[in-house]
């Protein structure tokens, strides 16, 4: 473990100097430094090689590019404006406009810009404890350093495949122009992009000298979605106490239809105030409740880090549901456990798809155990019409959930990611589905 946290602070400064050396050096100047460094290694020895001549010269010309980098006039009036949009699917490229202008009296020297992306490293911890899923495949000198997790973890982190260093040119005086970039998302939740930079080279072209032009901003990358085949009709329509209103405010709010006359035992609360001082007899306003269609839709969060895959998998199934479950006639309740249990309703005013789909975005594996998320099911269950069920693994506390709900007669359709080895009762469970990771597309659309 001693070697491990000494592998971890090796590999960042490796990582450090690495991203140093793309940020300020161009293609060119990179060539050059491995030049030079090639020259220091086989140039030790003055008196047999030339190597060390070639060290001088790549240092030489990297210094001249230094030196020259405060002549060079960057177009500081220059200003660009982001037109981002508001949301990016994961494996959907997206493509956007920046307009650039130039608010100086000058001509701009020939510049470049890049899209400042920053993608964390590993904590140390993460580095100690989590294992790549294929780690006991690759070679014991590797697995000993730990670099084939570093990678890993370091691509777990990459939201998004950044996109190419542009190359705009000159830019006259009170002028503008747009270019277009495309990035890649590559995983959900919010991407944060941290400038736009203007790039301009020394006279050899080997340095940058950089200038941020656009601010941070955030951009919102969706969960993946899958084709769902259609549905049928959810359960039975519920009687839901205090109607629709009930299901984003707390009390005994329920559908208001009119006012009536006072009979006894009606709630004080109930009365109809300027009616009364209207009519002189008391009035009381009238409510009634709602019968309506309630699904559920509950994601199982709970998961080892080595099957990372196959929770992002659950996510990107849950939210193909979403929109399908979802319309202006029905309730969707989405169930899921992060540090507590969370119950987030959408449809007929509440939460719309877009806004399902961005609490999806950001939910995050749970080690709590899976009794939170059972008891958050069960206090609902009474007003559910139908669930659908999308399960990380089956097992007996899976079961026992689904076999309640099928008791009150809710209509359960179960998905399990993998092939679970506890094949718990499957065979008195209808609507129970075994997906493999690798042909999601394939399972999904045998749901018909």
């Amino acid at each position: 473990r001693w070697l491990r946290k000494r592998v971890w602070h090796t590999v960042r400064w490796y990582s450090d100097t690495e991203r140093l050396i793309q940020k300020y050096l161009t293609k060119m100047g990179q060539l050059v430094l491995l030049g030079a460094f090639v020259g220091a290694l086989f140039g030790i020895d003055t008196r047999k090689t030339l190597g060390s001549q070639m060290f001088g010269l790549g240092i030489g010309l990297l210094l001249l590019g230094i030196l020259a980098l405060p002549l060079l006039n960057l177009p500081q009036r220059l200003r660009a404006n982001r037109k981002l949009p508001r949301y990016a699917t994961v494996g959907t490229p997206v493509s956007y406009k920046i307009e650039l202008i130039n608010d100086s009296d000058i001509i701009t020297p020939n510049f470049t810009i890049r899209e400042q992306i920053t993608i964390p490293y590993p904590k140390l911890q993460d580095f100690l404890d989590i294992p790549a899923p294929w780690e006991a495949k690759v070679n014991p000198l590797d697995r000993w350093f730990g670099y084939p997790r570093w990678s890993w973890l370091i691509q777990l982190g990459r939201k998004v495949e950044p996109p190419k260093e542009l190359v705009v040119g000159i830019l006259a005086a009170k002028a503008k122009t747009t270019v277009t970039l495309t990035l890649k998302p590559l995983r959900r939740g919010i991407l944060t992009l941290d400038g736009l930079t203007v790039l301009v080279s020394d006279p050899l072209g080997l340095i940058w000298r950089q200038m941020v032009v656009t601010p941070p901003t955030r951009l919102i990358i969706l969960p993946k979605r899958y084709i769902i085949p259609p549905q049928r009709p959810a359960g039975r329509r519920r009687l839901q106490p205090g109607g629709v209103s009930l299901a984003s405010t707390v009390g005994d709010s329920q559908e208001f239809i009119g006012l009536r006359d006072y009979r006894p035992g009606d709630s004080l609360r109930h009365i109809h105030w300027p009616a009364w001082a209207r009519s002189g007899t008391p009035v009381v306003k009238e409510y009634q409740d709602e019968y309506f269609s309630r699904q559920a839709l509950i994601l199982d969060s709970f998961t080892t880090p080595e099957r990372v895959e196959d929770f992002e998998s659950a996510v990107a199934i849950a939210a193909s549901f979403v929109e399908p479950l979802q319309s202006s006639d029905n309730l969707l309740d989405l169930m899921f456990v992060a540090d507590r249990a969370y119950t987030f309703t959408g449809g007929r005013g509440l939460l719309s798809s877009e806004a399902m789909l961005e609490i999806l975005a950001c939910v995050e594996a749970s080690s709590e155990d899976f009794s939170k998320l059972d008891s958050a099911v069960r206090q609902h269950a009474s007003a559910l019409s139908a669930c659908v069920c999308v399960f990380l693994t089956w097992d007996q506390p899976r079961y026992n959930l689904v076999n309640y709900l099928h008791t009150l007669g809710i209509p359960v359709r179960i998905l399990v990611i993998g092939n679970s080895a506890a094949k718990v009762q499957i065979s008195i469970l209808p609507n129970l589905h075994f997906l493999d990771p690798e042909h999601l597309e394939l399972g999904l659309a045998n749901l018909a």
